[in-house]
């Protein structure tokens, strides 16, 4: 749907919903569903907004839910401002409706595609300086191999799913090696292997900073991003998105001849750090987890909470956020007693039942707890999505007083783990920023230490 927004932890799943079969070419009809669509966004006219949608993307995406992400647009962006005409684009293969858009802070393309009966089938916001498909290939552009003024050294390295190869890109310090080593593990939704936020991209930042103090990477594009037609309409769950590439980024990284084998850690960030826990149990050969911004649990008890905070610092009217929460309400009630071996069918705030499911049963502290892998848990002190009082405290009270597992806050950071805005809100993701010099730092020293900790 749009670009992933991180105003909602989960919110990135509308990109398996929205994004279906396109077009050959965009048609007369398509191109005037665009446009309506655009100038109904435009006017606070959400339910007119979706009226051509198709049948499975209205399902996907009803009118409270658009007026919500809108908003989110406007906090990243700035204040819409003013959009061109319609344009035919054909990128990587794939027709449709392109509609610059200019906000305060930034422009957008507007990018629509449609079935045979043009009924809107993609229906996105993407930056608009990059031209990536709705599905099917990055947004960011092949990687190429290259040398850095200081001897770091970017590589192309694909990493197979069962759709098919992931693009990634392996990042290696000056020097021969052999180099302790890091995968990066993206949060929710169709995340590129920068995670992309706006201007913003934390795991570059993270592999640069690891690439400087001799710490090798991996990081890669998610199959929901690059596979999300397909996997459109099926019954995947969290490890089809997040653990089982996890899991053969690690097992391709083993076998780097620049890899020390022995010095290969995980690190994940949101949706990535919840699931680190479970990730680490499936590969007895990891040196240590690391973990940024972990939620104890991902549900919709805290979309709902997130939304609640969201409403409030934009000062939503109390009926709009109780038509924005209804929906989430509605399936945490279907699913809250379904049984995980025959989960009901249809979409449940936008997924499947088979990925609430998954996350219902899975409790990542007490994964963690089971784990002897030595552990460091980050946390931003001004991140609004991941509470410090309600997850951090969990993290410091479970493994209070053991020397395998470190913890550190960082007061006035956000979830990207830059500063955070006063007070902390989804508009802190559109300024542009790096990820805090301090936490880059305690990250490759605590893995340079790491054969020390818990062996």
């Amino acid at each position: 749907m749009f670009k992933r927004s991180k105003g909602l932890m989960m919110a990135g799943l509308l990109g398996l919903a929205v994004a279906a079969q396109a077009a050959a070419r965009p048609t007369e009809a398509c191109m005037a569903h665009s446009a309506a669509s655009l100038d109904a966004l435009v006017r606070g006219d959400y339910a007119g907004a979706r009226k051509d949608f198709s049948p499975t993307d209205a399902q996907a995406l009803d009118a409270a839910r658009l007026e919500q992400v809108w908003r989110q647009l406007q906090a990243k962006a700035g204040a819409y401002q003013k959009h061109a005409v319609p344009q035919r684009q054909t990128a990587d293969g794939h027709s449709r409706v392109v509609t610059r858009v200019t906000f305060a802070n930034a422009p957008l393309n507007f990018v629509v595609a449609c079935d045979a009966q043009d009924r809107i089938t993609t229906f996105l916001f993407q930056p608009a300086t990059t031209g990536g498909a709705a599905s099917g290939k990055s947004r960011l552009s092949p990687v190429k191999a290259y040398v850095e003024a200081n001897g770091v050294r970017i590589q192309p390295l694909a990493v197979s799913s069962p759709p098919g190869p992931l693009q990634g890109v392996l990042t290696l310090p000056a020097g021969k090696g052999p180099f302790p080593a890091v995968v990066l593990v993206a949060g929710s939704g169709p995340e590129d292997r920068d995670e992309t936020i706006g201007p913003n991209k934390p795991l570059r930042d993270i592999a640069d900073g690891l690439a400087a103090a001799g710490i090798a990477s991996l990081r890669y594009d998610k199959r929901t991003l690059t596979y999300g037609r397909e996997m459109a309409g099926k019954p995947i769950t969290v490890d089809d998105e997040v653990t089982d590439d996890a899991l053969t980024a690690l097992h391709l990284l083993h076998q780097q001849k620049q890899i020390d084998p022995h010095r290969v850690f995980v690190l994940g960030h949101s949706l990535g750090a919840y699931m680190a826990p479970r990730i680490a149990r499936r590969d007895p050969q990891l040196a240590g987890v690391i973990m940024l911004a972990a939620p104890v649990a991902l549900d919709f008890d805290t979309i709902v909470r997130q939304m609640r905070y969201i409403a409030r610092v934009q000062h939503l009217p109390a009926a709009t956020l109780d038509k924005l929460v209804a929906p989430v309400i509605k399936a945490r009630d279907a699913l809250a007693h379904a049984n995980p071996a025959h989960p009901p069918a249809g979409l449940f705030f936008h997924a499947p039942a088979s990925y609430w499911l998954v996350l219902r049963d899975y409790h990542a502290v007490a994964v963690a707890q089971s784990l002897t892998e030595p552990m460091l848990i980050l946390q931003g002190g001004g991140d609004y999505q991941v509470l410090p009082k309600d997850n951090f405290a969990v993290w410091k009270k479970t493994f209070a007083g053991n020397p395998r597992v470190k913890l550190i806050e960082y007061p006035g950071l956000s979830h990207l783990f830059m500063p955070a805005g006063n007070p902390p809100s989804p508009a802190d993701y559109g300024v542009a920023g790096h990820v805090d010099a301090k936490v880059l730092h305690d990250i490759a020293a605590w893995i340079k230490a790491g054969q020390e900790l818990g062996r």
